[in-house]
């Protein structure tokens, strides 16, 4: 059998044949003579007429040790519709790339599962290379079509680089969590970024949107979908009820040490006195403040019980972040807005500042609190889609720019499906 009729039957490259094998010390070389004779840009426009013609090489996958490269004549064409001279477009590697489709399919498949480290050293390429091939497979299969029939979405923040440096994260609820797009920035203009893309007829049909408590997503979503209805996160709800037992235990111990300032020699000996202060009870119940009172050990529960027995105020203070907590399970016949408008009332009138002020916070929020009770929405998805976006970029160690951990984000979390050679 002919060299060049095996090589046929093993690579079976679309739209040519093999017209010539070199073994060359860099590897193997598959000269390539092309079928088509009409020339087409990658926009979809096609003519005969040719403008210049050169030849060049792409890596294709290895063959055993050797690495393996498709050779063929390359043409340049005056496209009318792109009113510019561009290159050819070939059936078996993507506009602008210097590997054929097979062997970017199998690096993006790997780059979903491994760092990209691990991947240049597999395949025998650089770091770069892959974090290019990542984003041109991103940039193939990600199309406007994603989306279509959005009706919930989701958005959050996540912080990937130290300096306050975020993207800005939304996925679809309906569709298990899926990103559907994310961006640079935490800022209005980040999330209005994205109601641009969706354009006003799908941005319409939006009915509800769950985000936390700042103003910029909230104005953004304002501005750019008003009909759809804000629903205030319950885990970001939780988290400044926590924030704010916290704040509530540091005001006590402050208080019991005799105020933020430099205590007093006798204050600090009472402080550090081995029979136990006030002070040291306050600080010693931090993680019994905050866990669920279904998971505590034997000496958190004897320490808020220790602060249930002397009425302490931290103990009211308890009590008002379950009380918050309860309105997230409350049983069949309840009315969620009730429940919220008492909780309001008892945290205002508590006299615990941290309270008041949360009281203060969640009154400016009631409405979009309720909707997302109404509705059965929460971010927690996003939150679990974070761990996993934290885990990404930690896995490579950091990404040079936003663009690489986005196409990253939108491999791993945005339900491409990668289609092996060895598969089709």
């Amino acid at each position: 059998m002919r060299a060049t009729t095996a090589f046929n039957k093993m690579l079976e490259i679309p739209g040519a044949d093999v017209s010539g094998v070199e073994f060359t010390p860099a590897g193997i070389v598959v000269s390539l003579r092309r079928r088509a004779k009409r020339l087409t840009c990658p926009c979809g426009w096609s003519t005969t007429a040719t403008y210049d013609r050169t030849i060049r090489r792409w890596r294709h996958l290895d063959l055993g040790a050797a690495q393996l490269f498709l050779s063929a004549p390359i043409r340049r064409l005056a496209c009318q519709r792109c009113a510019r001279v561009v290159t050819e477009q070939v059936p078996w590697a993507r506009p602008g790339a210097r590997h054929t489709r097979d062997f970017e399919d199998v690096v993006a498949w790997l780059a979903q599962r491994m760092d990209k480290t691990s991947v240049a050293r597999l395949l025998g390429c650089s770091w770069e290379a892959v974090a290019a091939i990542v984003i041109r497979v991103v940039a193939a299969h990600i199309n406007d079509t994603r989306l279509d029939g959005i009706y919930r979405i989701g958005v959050d923040e996540i912080s990937y680089r130290k300096g306050h440096r975020y993207l800005t994260v939304v996925a679809d609820h309906d569709r298990d969590g899926a990103v559907i797009w994310a961006g640079e920035g935490r800022n209005h203009q980040s999330l209005e970024a994205f109601y641009n893309q969706l354009g006003p007829t799908r941005t319409a049909r939006l009915g509800a949107v769950s985000l936390d408590m700042g103003t910029a997503y909230a104005k953004a979503t304002r501005t750019k979908a008003p009909g759809a209805t804000q629903c205030i996160d319950p885990f970001h709800v939780i988290k400044l009820a926590n924030a704010a037992i916290d704040t509530a235990r540091r005001w006590a111990w402050n208080n019991a040490r005799g105020g933020p300032s430099t205590p007093s020699p006798r204050v600090r000996a009472r402080i550090t006195s081995p029979k136990g202060s006030t002070a040291r009870k306050v600080k010693n119940t931090r993680w019994a403040l905050l866990k669920d009172p279904a998971r505590l050990k034997d000496s958190q529960r004897e320490a808020l019980d220790e602060l249930r027995r002397t009425r302490h105020v931290l103990w009211r203070a308890h009590l008002l972040k379950e009380e918050l907590r309860d309105l997230y399970r409350l049983p069949a016949g309840r009315r969620p807005d009730a429940h919220l408008d008492g909780w309001l009332a008892r945290a205002c009138r508590s006299r615990i500042p941290a309270m008041v002020k949360l009281s203060k916070t969640l009154r400016k929020n009631r409405t979009g609190i309720l909707a997302a009770i109404e509705l059965g929405l929460s971010n927690s998805k996003l939150e679990g889609l974070n761990s996993k976006i934290r885990l990404i970029n930690h896995r490579g160690y950091g990404h040079h720019t936003p663009a690489a951990l986005i196409a990253m984000i939108y491999l791993c979390s945005g339900g491409i499906t990668i289609q092996l050679p060895t598969g089709r």
